[in-house]
């Protein structure tokens, strides 16, 4: 099945303690931290891809730029998009854009690379023979 460019997917969530910059320790103060961001822009796209592999494909994260502009306290709900601007092959790139309730948070490019999940698992247990 061919993936079309302008698919668009959507993660959502709450600003918790547990998901705050404290928490992860990438910062001492507690509003939305920026790992988890990311996560919810890659699960975005993640979404987005979601009708469209196979079974017994998947896709993984292969690089992310993006940044975080503004912070959110917590008690905030915070979201992601993420639109494929472009395939090559098995090369996927996002847009991602997040969001809170006040507005924009943080945004950049995503990219993803189609796999066969079976195949990939099998490739990353041989590391434990290293």
């Amino acid at each position: 099945m061919s993936i079309p460019v302008g698919i668009k997917g959507r993660a959502d969530t709450v600003v918790t303690e547990q998901n705050t910059a404290s928490a992860v320790g990438s910062g001492l103060v507690p509003v939305f931290g920026t790992p988890f961001m990311i996560a919810l822009m890659e699960n975005a796209a993640v979404n987005a891809l979601e009708p469209y592999v196979e079974a017994g494909q998947g896709s993984v994260g292969t690089h992310l730029d993006v940044s975080h502009d503004a912070a959110t306290p917590i008690g905030l709900k915070v979201w992601a998009e993420a639109e494929l601007t472009a395939v090559e092959g098995k090369a996927l790139t996002f847009s991602v854009t997040a969001y809170d309730e006040a507005g924009p948070i943080g945004k950049g490019t995503h990219n993803r690379f189609l796999i066969d999940v079976d195949r990939f698992l099998a490739k990353t247990e041989k590391k434990k023979g290293v």
